[in-house]
Protein backbone atom coordinates (compact mmCIF):
# COMPACT_ATOMS: atom_id res chain seq x y z
CA UNK A 1 0.00 0.00 0.00
CA UNK A 2 1.07 3.58 -0.67
CA UNK A 3 0.18 5.60 2.41
CA UNK A 4 0.30 9.30 3.27
CA UNK A 5 0.25 10.32 6.94
CA UNK A 6 -0.08 13.99 7.85
CA UNK A 7 1.25 14.75 11.30
CA UNK A 8 3.19 11.50 11.16
CA UNK A 9 5.88 12.70 13.58
CA UNK A 10 3.33 13.31 16.29
CA UNK A 11 2.28 11.10 19.18
CA UNK A 12 -0.39 9.06 17.39
CA UNK A 13 1.12 9.49 13.93
CA UNK A 14 4.51 8.01 14.79
CA UNK A 15 2.94 4.89 16.29
CA UNK A 16 0.83 4.52 13.15
CA UNK A 17 3.94 4.93 10.95
CA UNK A 18 5.64 2.06 12.75
CA UNK A 19 2.59 -0.16 12.38
CA UNK A 20 2.21 0.49 8.65
CA UNK A 21 5.94 0.07 7.99
CA UNK A 22 5.77 -3.30 9.78
CA UNK A 23 3.06 -4.50 7.39
CA UNK A 24 5.22 -3.52 4.42
CA UNK A 25 3.60 -0.27 3.31
CA UNK A 26 5.32 2.60 1.48
CA UNK A 27 4.85 5.50 3.91
CA UNK A 28 5.12 9.22 3.17
CA UNK A 29 4.94 11.64 6.10
CA UNK A 30 4.18 15.36 6.01
CA UNK A 31 4.96 17.16 9.26
CA UNK A 32 6.11 20.70 10.00
CA UNK A 33 7.25 19.69 13.51
CA UNK A 34 5.21 22.40 15.21
CA UNK A 35 4.23 19.73 17.74
CA UNK A 36 5.74 16.57 16.21
CA UNK A 37 9.22 15.37 17.21
CA UNK A 38 12.08 14.02 15.15
CA UNK A 39 12.88 11.49 17.86
CA UNK A 40 9.47 9.86 17.40
CA UNK A 41 10.55 8.63 13.97
CA UNK A 42 14.09 7.67 14.89
CA UNK A 43 13.61 3.90 14.58
CA UNK A 44 12.04 4.12 11.09
CA UNK A 45 13.54 7.31 9.66
CA UNK A 46 15.37 5.48 6.85
CA UNK A 47 12.25 3.55 5.87
CA UNK A 48 9.88 6.48 5.27
CA UNK A 49 9.78 9.50 3.01
CA UNK A 50 9.63 12.57 5.26
CA UNK A 51 8.57 16.00 4.01
CA UNK A 52 9.51 18.54 6.71
CA UNK A 53 7.11 21.31 5.71
CA UNK A 54 3.56 22.51 6.18
CA UNK A 55 0.71 20.57 4.62
CA UNK A 56 0.10 22.85 1.62
CA UNK A 57 3.75 22.76 0.60
CA UNK A 58 3.90 19.02 1.22
CA UNK A 59 0.94 18.27 -1.02
CA UNK A 60 2.45 20.47 -3.75
CA UNK A 61 5.77 18.65 -3.38
CA UNK A 62 4.05 15.30 -3.88
CA UNK A 63 2.70 16.40 -7.24
CA UNK A 64 0.96 13.51 -8.97
CA UNK A 65 1.69 11.00 -6.19
CA UNK A 66 -1.39 8.88 -5.63
CA UNK A 67 -1.64 7.17 -2.23
CA UNK A 68 -4.05 4.32 -1.63
CA UNK A 69 -4.72 5.53 1.91
CA UNK A 70 -4.43 8.90 3.67
CA UNK A 71 -4.41 9.33 7.44
CA UNK A 72 -4.97 13.00 8.27
CA UNK A 73 -3.70 13.39 11.83
CA UNK A 74 -2.16 16.86 11.52
CA UNK A 75 -4.02 19.30 13.76
CA UNK A 76 -3.63 21.87 16.51
CA UNK A 77 -4.22 19.92 19.73
CA UNK A 78 -4.15 20.42 23.48
CA UNK A 79 -6.18 22.71 25.71
CA UNK A 80 -3.29 25.06 26.46
CA UNK A 81 -2.36 25.48 22.80
CA UNK A 82 -6.00 26.14 21.92
CA UNK A 83 -6.34 28.82 24.60
CA UNK A 84 -3.02 30.52 23.83
CA UNK A 85 -3.13 30.33 20.01
CA UNK A 86 -6.79 30.30 18.87
CA UNK A 87 -6.09 31.73 15.38
CA UNK A 88 -3.50 29.05 14.72
CA UNK A 89 -5.92 26.40 16.00
CA UNK A 90 -8.83 27.41 13.79
CA UNK A 91 -6.84 28.01 10.62
CA UNK A 92 -4.75 24.86 10.98
CA UNK A 93 -7.70 22.58 11.58
CA UNK A 94 -10.14 23.98 9.02
CA UNK A 95 -7.94 25.17 6.15
CA UNK A 96 -5.55 22.23 6.16
CA UNK A 97 -8.36 19.69 6.25
CA UNK A 98 -10.13 21.44 3.38
CA UNK A 99 -6.97 21.37 1.26
CA UNK A 100 -6.28 17.73 2.12
CA UNK A 101 -9.81 16.61 1.20
CA UNK A 102 -9.65 18.44 -2.14
CA UNK A 103 -6.29 16.82 -2.90
CA UNK A 104 -7.55 13.36 -1.90
CA UNK A 105 -10.72 13.81 -3.93
CA UNK A 106 -8.71 14.36 -7.10
CA UNK A 107 -6.93 11.03 -6.51
CA UNK A 108 -9.75 8.89 -5.15
CA UNK A 109 -7.75 7.84 -2.07
CA UNK A 110 -9.43 6.39 1.01
CA UNK A 111 -9.16 9.03 3.75
CA UNK A 112 -9.26 8.92 7.54
CA UNK A 113 -9.91 12.32 9.13
CA UNK A 114 -8.98 12.33 12.82
CA UNK A 115 -11.49 14.09 15.05
CA UNK A 116 -12.00 14.43 18.78
CA UNK A 117 -14.45 14.02 21.63
CA UNK A 118 -14.25 17.81 21.97
CA UNK A 119 -16.81 17.93 19.17
CA UNK A 120 -19.50 17.03 21.72
CA UNK A 121 -18.90 20.37 23.43
CA UNK A 122 -20.88 20.68 26.66
CA UNK A 123 -23.08 17.68 25.96
CA UNK A 124 -24.61 16.34 29.17
CA UNK A 125 -25.78 12.90 28.06
CA UNK A 126 -23.37 10.23 29.30
CA UNK A 127 -22.01 8.26 27.53
CA UNK A 128 -21.62 10.30 24.34
CA UNK A 129 -23.11 8.69 21.24
CA UNK A 130 -22.23 9.64 17.67
CA UNK A 131 -25.71 10.99 16.88
CA UNK A 132 -26.10 13.08 20.03
CA UNK A 133 -26.71 16.80 19.69
CA UNK A 134 -23.70 18.99 20.42
CA UNK A 135 -23.70 22.05 22.66
CA UNK A 136 -21.02 24.76 22.61
CA UNK A 137 -20.35 27.74 24.80
CA UNK A 138 -20.34 31.33 23.51
CA UNK A 139 -17.90 32.54 20.87
CA UNK A 140 -16.43 34.84 23.53
CA UNK A 141 -14.99 31.73 25.21
CA UNK A 142 -11.95 30.60 23.13
CA UNK A 143 -12.20 27.12 24.67
CA UNK A 144 -14.85 26.15 22.14
CA UNK A 145 -13.03 27.26 18.99
CA UNK A 146 -11.22 23.92 18.84
CA UNK A 147 -14.46 21.94 19.10
CA UNK A 148 -16.10 24.02 16.39
CA UNK A 149 -13.10 23.75 14.07
CA UNK A 150 -13.07 19.94 14.34
CA UNK A 151 -16.85 19.84 13.82
CA UNK A 152 -16.36 21.78 10.57
CA UNK A 153 -13.75 19.18 9.57
CA UNK A 154 -16.33 16.45 10.09
CA UNK A 155 -19.04 18.31 8.14
CA UNK A 156 -16.62 18.90 5.28
CA UNK A 157 -15.38 15.30 5.15
CA UNK A 158 -18.91 13.91 5.17
CA UNK A 159 -19.90 16.37 2.44
CA UNK A 160 -17.06 15.06 0.24
CA UNK A 161 -18.39 11.55 0.82
CA UNK A 162 -21.95 12.51 -0.12
CA UNK A 163 -21.13 14.74 -3.09
CA UNK A 164 -18.08 13.01 -4.55
CA UNK A 165 -18.25 9.45 -3.15
CA UNK A 166 -14.91 9.98 -1.43
CA UNK A 167 -14.18 7.08 0.88
CA UNK A 168 -13.97 8.93 4.19
CA UNK A 169 -14.09 7.68 7.77
CA UNK A 170 -13.90 9.79 10.93
CA UNK A 171 -12.71 8.50 14.31
CA UNK A 172 -13.46 10.72 17.30
CA UNK A 173 -10.59 10.09 19.70
CA UNK A 174 -11.32 10.06 23.44
CA UNK A 175 -8.20 10.85 25.50
CA UNK A 176 -5.67 8.72 23.64
CA UNK A 177 -2.61 8.22 25.86
CA UNK A 178 0.64 6.27 26.01
CA UNK A 179 4.38 6.34 25.26
CA UNK A 180 5.64 9.46 23.41
CA UNK A 181 2.81 11.68 24.57
CA UNK A 182 4.03 14.91 26.15
CA UNK A 183 2.33 17.31 28.52
CA UNK A 184 3.53 20.51 26.86
CA UNK A 185 0.08 21.43 25.59
CA UNK A 186 -2.01 20.41 28.58
CA UNK A 187 -2.33 16.61 28.21
CA UNK A 188 -3.05 15.38 31.71
CA UNK A 189 -1.46 11.93 31.92
CA UNK A 190 2.08 12.84 30.77
CA UNK A 191 1.94 15.89 33.05
CA UNK A 192 1.09 13.66 36.00
CA UNK A 193 3.66 10.99 35.18
CA UNK A 194 6.47 13.52 34.64
CA UNK A 195 5.70 15.26 37.93
CA UNK A 196 5.48 11.95 39.82
CA UNK A 197 8.85 10.81 38.48
CA UNK A 198 10.38 14.07 39.71
CA UNK A 199 8.64 13.94 43.08
CA UNK A 200 6.84 17.19 42.28
CA UNK A 201 3.23 18.09 43.06
CA UNK A 202 0.59 16.83 40.64
CA UNK A 203 -1.53 19.85 39.71
CA UNK A 204 -5.20 19.10 39.15
CA UNK A 205 -7.38 21.81 37.62
CA UNK A 206 -10.70 22.32 39.36
CA UNK A 207 -11.94 19.96 42.06
CA UNK A 208 -10.69 16.80 40.31
CA UNK A 209 -14.09 15.15 40.26
CA UNK A 210 -14.37 15.52 36.50
CA UNK A 211 -14.15 12.14 34.76
CA UNK A 212 -12.35 11.01 31.62
CA UNK A 213 -11.93 7.76 29.67
CA UNK A 214 -8.37 6.89 28.60
CA UNK A 215 -7.36 4.56 25.76
CA UNK A 216 -3.85 3.40 24.87
CA UNK A 217 -2.42 4.70 21.60
CA UNK A 218 -1.27 1.19 20.66
CA UNK A 219 -4.87 -0.03 20.71
CA UNK A 220 -6.01 2.99 18.72
CA UNK A 221 -3.49 2.76 15.87
CA UNK A 222 -4.24 -0.93 15.28
CA UNK A 223 -7.85 0.06 14.66
CA UNK A 224 -7.26 2.84 12.12
CA UNK A 225 -6.19 0.68 9.13
CA UNK A 226 -9.09 -1.66 9.90
CA UNK A 227 -11.49 1.28 9.59
CA UNK A 228 -10.12 2.14 6.14
CA UNK A 229 -10.47 -1.48 5.04
CA UNK A 230 -14.09 -1.76 6.19
CA UNK A 231 -16.44 -0.44 3.53
CA UNK A 232 -19.34 -0.05 5.97
CA UNK A 233 -17.26 2.56 7.85
CA UNK A 234 -17.18 5.02 4.95
CA UNK A 235 -19.25 8.15 5.40
CA UNK A 236 -19.55 7.58 9.15
CA UNK A 237 -18.25 8.95 12.44
CA UNK A 238 -17.10 6.63 15.25
CA UNK A 239 -16.20 7.13 18.88
CA UNK A 240 -12.78 5.57 19.50
CA UNK A 241 -11.72 5.03 23.09
CA UNK A 242 -12.39 3.14 26.28
CA UNK A 243 -15.73 3.15 28.06
CA UNK A 244 -14.08 2.98 31.50
CA UNK A 245 -14.27 6.27 33.39
CA UNK A 246 -11.98 7.59 36.10
CA UNK A 247 -11.95 10.87 38.03
CA UNK A 248 -8.88 13.04 37.64
CA UNK A 249 -8.32 12.77 41.40
CA UNK A 250 -8.29 8.98 41.09
CA UNK A 251 -5.97 9.21 38.09
CA UNK A 252 -3.50 11.32 40.03
CA UNK A 253 -3.50 8.93 42.96
CA UNK A 254 -3.11 5.94 40.62
CA UNK A 255 -0.02 7.50 39.05
CA UNK A 256 1.52 8.23 42.45
CA UNK A 257 0.84 4.70 43.70
CA UNK A 258 2.05 2.87 40.58
CA UNK A 259 5.26 4.89 40.37
CA UNK A 260 5.86 4.76 44.13
CA UNK A 261 6.20 8.52 44.09
CA UNK A 262 6.36 10.87 47.06
CA UNK A 263 4.42 13.51 45.14
CA UNK A 264 1.32 15.18 46.54
CA UNK A 265 -1.82 16.36 44.77
CA UNK A 266 -2.78 20.02 44.75
CA UNK A 267 -5.77 21.68 43.12
CA UNK A 268 -5.62 24.79 40.99
CA UNK A 269 -8.64 26.86 39.87
CA UNK A 270 -9.31 26.78 36.14
CA UNK A 271 -9.08 30.55 35.84
CA UNK A 272 -5.63 30.50 37.38
CA UNK A 273 -4.43 27.89 34.88
CA UNK A 274 -6.17 29.06 31.70
CA UNK A 275 -7.49 32.55 32.37
CA UNK A 276 -11.00 33.90 32.99
CA UNK A 277 -14.15 32.44 31.40
CA UNK A 278 -12.55 29.02 30.83
CA UNK A 279 -15.10 26.19 30.69
CA UNK A 280 -14.46 22.47 30.99
CA UNK A 281 -16.47 19.31 30.48
CA UNK A 282 -17.55 17.61 33.68
CA UNK A 283 -17.68 14.13 32.21
CA UNK A 284 -16.40 12.58 28.99
CA UNK A 285 -17.16 8.95 28.20
CA UNK A 286 -17.77 7.34 24.80
CA UNK A 287 -20.42 4.88 23.78
CA UNK A 288 -18.30 2.56 21.62
CA UNK A 289 -21.11 0.31 20.41
CA UNK A 290 -20.79 1.46 16.79
CA UNK A 291 -17.04 0.84 16.39
CA UNK A 292 -17.28 -2.44 18.30
CA UNK A 293 -19.99 -3.69 15.93
CA UNK A 294 -18.26 -2.38 12.77
CA UNK A 295 -14.68 -3.45 13.51
CA UNK A 296 -14.74 -5.59 16.66
CA UNK A 297 -12.78 -2.95 18.58
CA UNK A 298 -12.05 -3.84 22.20
CA UNK A 299 -9.09 -2.08 23.89
CA UNK A 300 -6.48 -4.48 25.28
CA UNK A 301 -4.12 -2.28 27.29
CA UNK A 302 -5.06 -1.49 30.88
CA UNK A 303 -4.62 2.04 32.19
CA UNK A 304 -2.09 0.73 34.73
CA UNK A 305 0.06 -0.73 31.94
CA UNK A 306 -0.18 2.47 29.93
CA UNK A 307 1.01 4.52 32.91
CA UNK A 308 3.96 2.21 33.52
CA UNK A 309 4.96 2.19 29.85
CA UNK A 310 4.65 5.97 29.59
CA UNK A 311 6.84 6.34 32.69
CA UNK A 312 9.46 3.99 31.19
CA UNK A 313 9.46 6.03 27.98
CA UNK A 314 9.92 9.31 29.88
CA UNK A 315 12.79 7.84 31.92
CA UNK A 316 14.52 6.57 28.78
CA UNK A 317 14.09 9.91 27.03
CA UNK A 318 15.51 11.80 29.99
CA UNK A 319 18.46 9.41 30.20
CA UNK A 320 19.16 9.81 26.48
CA UNK A 321 18.97 13.60 26.62
CA UNK A 322 21.32 13.78 29.61
CA UNK A 323 23.88 11.35 28.11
Amino acid sequence: MRVLITGGAGFIGSHLCELLISRGDEVVVIDDFSTGRQENLKSIRERITLLDMDLADGLAELGSYQPDEIYHLAAAVGVRLVVERPIHTIETNVLQTSELLHWAGERGSAVLIASTSEVYGKGTQIPFSENDDVVYGPTTCPRWSYACSKAIDEFLALAYHRQHDLRVVIPRFFNTVGPRQVGDYGMVLPRFVTAALRGEDLIIHGDGQQTRSFCDVRDVVKLLPVMLKTSTCFGRVFNVGSEERITINELGQKVITLLKSKSSIIHQPYEQAFGPSFEDLRHRQPDTTAIREACGFIPQYTLDQTILDLAAHIRNRQATNSA
